[in-house]
């Protein structure tokens, strides 16, 4: 079989073979817009960080820190259940 240019071969079950391992990829390039938050309004509420399905909403002290943009797709779950719409979405730079 001829590898087309560009490609790469992986294994079986892709790059995460062992467990725990998945943190050492970043996922964050796929992204055309990044989550921004408006620290004014958002109440530390933590449903974002509930409702991410990448674990990227960083909490520390039981209140929000940061978004972890090596992780994080720009699927603006955190954006449409936030109470306060404190999140909003800016495109990638």
């Amino acid at each position: 079989m001829t590898e087309k240019p560009g490609w790469k071969r992986i294994p079986t079950g892709g790059l995460i073979l062992t467990a725990g391992n998945a943190k050492e990829y970043k996922t964050g390039d796929w992204r055309t817009q990044r989550p921004v938050i408006n620290r004014d309004l958002c109440s530390n509420c933590l449903t974002c960080w509930i409702n991410c399905p990448d674990s990227s909403i960083l909490v520390e002290d039981g209140k929000f820190k940061a978004f972890d943009l090596d992780h994080c797709k720009g699927c603006a779950i955190c954006v449409t259940v936030c109470p306060k719409k404190a999140i909003h979405m800016e495109p990638e730079r």
